[in-house]
């Protein structure tokens, strides 16, 4: 049985940060270990966008340093052809004078007292940022100009090459079926390519959580939850690179909007999803009357696009925690077990710093961001990690 010092499960973004990080922070021998490929689950699925506003604190200071790594990425992984795909067109967030206005007061000054860049917006000012979209019903708008948008899958990738130029093994199409366990403490992992041993793991299993649940015989509550994103054309007014991403918390459905292609609108919903009985990143189904719905919301604030088409769609999962926030740390239990899962959709605003302190609390570092938050024993306490 060939051994590890650290061995990795997943490489989406998450675990390929993680992998680079563990090269750079010194780790000798690592492997990772993926069903399929490089950055092919989830997080070929995600929309892209980069913001630091969060209402939870915490997430704020791992959104700020990741922001930093995305805005100077090709020297970050000391690679010159390595490329994030960022566009810097900043994030603007409205609220109407509803039950949404004092949560996102409070979420701006909680953000302006963390050293954020942030400005306070009339709806005259935002709709010079913004000529496609009205705000006659804003009652407050926030602008972040260090925010914009990027290619998960080109970080994803990005993360890997780096990880094996510092001799990182990655192995692609290789299911993990079991974590090899003995007397409490990680002793390797079984594979459909045989067992590998080591005495760490670090599982970035995302919406299949549920296997190491099951591996371990402790609880990791992770639901996995579809969403649906579209690409809305309208030669009236094309929505271009220019233009900064866009959160409607007016909007039933909480909708976020941005550039796609440099004049469609890739819009979603942040909202609660369809919950999925198996985790599964295949497509799924989008009914032409959901398609509606989210059409007529996004009319009602892009009034030109009433009468835009649909000119793409698909689909992504969110692995999905009881408070929405991720899970980061040693299981208890399980001595050598580190976990990062349930990012609820922000696992890729979050990977180059989440990344980099799972490596540090794998090689016994000092993390760059406290855990403690993020420790999966928060669920059984009550001690959840809830914003405004």
């Amino acid at each position: 049985m060939k051994s590890f010092d650290v061995i990795v499960i997943g490489a989406g973004v998450i675990g390929s940060s993680v992998a680079f990080h563990l090269a750079e922070l010194g780790a000798k021998s690592v492997l990772v270990l993926d069903r399929a490929t490089i950055g092919a689950g989830t997080t070929s699925q995600s929309s892209g966008i980069l913001r630091t506003h969060y209402s939870v604190r915490e997430n704020v200071e791992l959104a700020q340093r990741s922001w930093s790594v995305f805005n100077h990425f090709a020297s970050y992984v000391g690679d010159d052809e390595a490329s994030c795909g960022l566009v810097k067109c900043g994030y603007l967030i409205s609220a109407a004078d509803n039950d949404k206005l004092d949560p996102l007061r409070g979420a701006l000054e909680q953000q302006r007292a963390q050293g954020i860049a942030l400005e306070l917006l009339n709806a005259a000012q935002a709709r010079e940022l913004l000529p496609i979209a009205s705000f006659d019903d804003a009652a407050l708008i926030g602008f972040e100009p260090e925010a914009g948008f990027a290619d998960a899958y080109l970080v994803a990738t990005s993360f890997a090459r780096g990880a094996r130029r510092r001799g990182v093994t990655i192995r692609e199409n290789v299911d993990v079926r079991k974590l090899l366990i003995e007397d409490g403490r990680v002793i390797g992992v079984s594979t459909s390519e045989g067992d590998y041993a080591s005495p760490l793991v670090i599982s970035t299993q995302n919406i299949w959580t549920s296997e190491l649940a099951a591996w371990t015989g402790v609880a990791m509550p992770v639901v996995p939850e579809r969403h649906a994103v579209l690409a809305l054309e309208c030669d009236a007014a094309p929505y271009t690179y220019s233009m900064p991403v866009y959160k409607d918390l007016a909007s039933p459905g909480m909708l976020y909007c941005r550039s796609y292609g440099g004049n469609q609108m890739l819009v979603s919903e942040g909202i609660v999803g369809e919950a999925l009985q198996k985790s599964d990143a295949e497509q799924g189904d989008i009914p032409l009357d959901y398609v509606a719905e989210v059409g007529e919301q996004v009319a009602a604030r892009f009034p030109a696009y009433e009468t835009a088409g649909l000119a793409s769609s698909w689909t992504g999962v969110y692995d999905v925690t009881p408070d929405w926030n991720p899970v980061l740390g040693r299981v208890p239990g399980v001595q050598g077990l580190i976990v990062g899962f349930g990012f609820s959709g922000h696992g890729f605003k979050l990977s180059p710093t989440v990344g980099r302190v799972l490596a540090q609390e794998a090689l016994g570092l000092p993390t760059d961001v406290s855990l403690k938050p993020y420790d999966i024993g928060r669920f059984e306490s009550g001690a959840l990690l809830t914003g405004k």
